[in-house]
This record gives structure tokens, C-alpha cells and sequence, in this order.
């Protein structure tokens, strides 16, 4: 489950950082891609089901603590990111921000796991 959450931890970031710039090189795709906002509602809706499956089952594998405080705080990030933030870079910086350490907990996680 580490890896799939991590997996769509990276992706994640990817969208954020990546369709932007994408849209600002080439300003004809804009128009054309449009996932909406309730895309970023369902993955969020996706993210955090799996991100704590994985991180909780990693807690009671390997007593560490770490890993889920992470990915928790790396979710609520996310969260602000998609239901508070008002504006697109707001938005954009939580949201990355948030998958960042959400990827991180998840490697965290991982290399704990492989240690036991």
C-alpha cells in the first residue's frame, strides 16, 4: 500500500507543478484540459483512505510513530490545500506541500518496514 500511496503521493505533485506550466508553455492545451475542481475533491477522497490504511498498518508493524504523524499532517495540508485555499496559488503550495511530506512518511514507512 506504501508504494501505491506513494505512487499517487508523486503524481500528485506532478499535476500540481507540472499542468501549470504546462498550461503556461502552452496556452492552446488550457482550453482544451479542464479536470475541475471536483477532480481535486476525489483524489483527496482517494488520498486519504489509503495514505492511513498504509500508514496505520505500518504502525502496528513497526511501533514507529513517525511515519502516520507525517502523513497526517501531510493529508491536513492537502486538505487546506483543496477546501480552504481561495486562490490558485494558494492552493497549489499546500497541496504540494502536503504531498511532499505525505511521500515522505510513506518512503518512511517503507524503509521501516523493510527493517523489521
Amino acid at each position: 500500500m506504501d508504494g501505491l500511496a506513494l505512487c499517487a503521493s508523486s503524481l500528485c505533485t506532478l499535476h500540481c507543478l507540472g499542468l501549470p506550466l504546462l498550461f503556461a508553455l502552452l496556452p492552446a492545451f488550457a482550453s482544451r484540459i479542464d479536470p475541475g475542481e471536483s477532480f481535486h475533491l476525489v483524489m483527496l477522497a482517494l488520498a486519504v483512505p489509503t495514505s492511513l490504511f498504509a500508514l496505520v498498518q505500518g504502525r502496528r508493524r513497526h511501533g514507529g510513530w513517525a511515519p502516520l504523524l507525517i502523513g497526517i499532517a501531510g493529508l491536513t495540508l492537502m486538505s487546506v490545500g483543496a477546501l480552504i485555499a481561495e486562490d490558485a496559488l494558494a492552493e497549489t503550495l499546500w497541496t504540494v506541500a502536503g504531498s511532499l511530506m505525505l511521500a515522505g512518511a510513506h518512503i518512511l514507512n517503507w524503509r521501516r518496514g523493510l527493517a523489521r
